[in-house]
């Protein structure tokens, strides 16, 4: 959020808040004690989280994809910065029913004013609605759930028409989330990151130490904001690391992509005279060198960090020749 009132922020809130994650606390109480802890969680830590939603959402608007219609629901919504991301990308999705479900009363309360003032259009309650959700928000859970309510919120997806399911991008949880794929997939058909509806080869032997995460640019302005940077400090952030993993699912017909378009997984290792990248598809999870002789705009691309997570190749073997898609400017 540039430009925001950081007077609003309490900084002693977000030394506690980063005492209670790091403790795994937030799976056993309400860590929300006051208004200003949500306020303050709102425009710093939720911040982050609403980067991650719209690099997901931009990567499904580029397949193409769009949400159905009907009832959104996002399920341990918190400050509800999944559904207000999600609902600016698609405007259409503001004029549909928004349901916000928590365990906090306190925070539904903060997730359905901030919905109420920022999507005036929507239709906005609170509690596990009657009807499955046409698409299904979750964020940030697994590290809170108890193995009853990941099944009864498993249980939930498997209704849903899309459910897209955002989380940090470290090992333990990619795992998790992948599991969570592998147990859904023949309900809802896979659309993201995954670039095909086989088994995950994460799952392939050999491949138990690799998980599947992306990173997130962070916007450039918070690099020369002061305020970011104390945030940072405080909340013993690294700013210019935003690692996430994500599923995205859906009943509908999945889109098709072109022969050769592969889902490049982590941060590509450059070298001086070539790139080693770690692509899926439905062959699995692999190694692959693009010498920078064969493509230097492409090679150029991924040493500045600007290449695109999804890449169609023409490949020989573990050799990329020439990558035929350009990232958007």
């Amino acid at each position: 959020m540039n430009g925001m009132d950081w007077d609003l922020i309490d900084w002693d809130v977000v030394r506690r808040l980063r005492e209670g994650f790091l403790s795994g606390e937030a799976g056993h109480k309400d860590y929300w004690q006051n208004l200003s802890d949500l306020q303050t969680y709102d425009q710093t830590f939720a911040q982050r989280i609403a980067w991650k939603w719209e690099f997901v959402l931009k990567d499904l608007s580029r397949l193409p994809w769009s949400p159905p219609e009907g009832l959104m629901l996002d399920w341990g919504c918190g400050t509800g910065i999944a559904a207000r991301t999600f609902a600016k990308h698609w405007p259409q999705a503001t004029a549909q029913k928004l349901a916000l479900l928590d365990r906090s009363a306190m925070a539904v309360e903060f997730a359905v004013a901030a919905a109420r003032r920022e999507l005036p259009n929507a239709e906005v309650s609170t509690g596990m609605p009657d009807e499955p959700p046409a698409t299904l928000l979750v964020s940030h859970v697994l590290s809170e759930l108890r193995d009853s309510q990941l099944s009864a919120l498993l249980a939930l997806a498997s209704r849903a028409t899309a459910v897209i399911w955002i989380e940090p991008g470290t090992h333990e949880i990619s795992r998790r989330l992948i599991a969570i794929r592998e147990q859904l997939r023949g309900q809802l058909g896979v659309v993201a990151p995954c670039t095909h509806q086989a088994v995950c080869g994460m799952l392939a032997g050999g491949n138990e130490r690799h998980w599947c995460h992306h990173f997130v640019p962070a916007p450039a302005y918070i690099h020369t904001d002061g305020n970011w940077r104390k945030f940072g400090i405080l909340a013993g952030i690294d700013l210019r690391a935003l690692p996430l993993s994500y599923l995205v699912l859906d009943r509908r017909p999945v889109p098709v992509l072109p022969e050769g378009t592969r889902r490049v997984i982590g941060h590509p290792r450059v070298y001086k005279a070539y790139a080693q990248l770690f692509g899926c598809d439905a062959t699995g999870v692999h190694d692959y060198r693009l010498m920078k002789r064969h493509d230097a705009e492409a090679f150029h691309d991924l040493k500045k960090e600007r290449s695109d997570t999804l890449q169609t190749w023409q490949a020989e073997g573990a050799e990329v020749m020439k990558v035929l898609s350009r990232p958007e400017p």
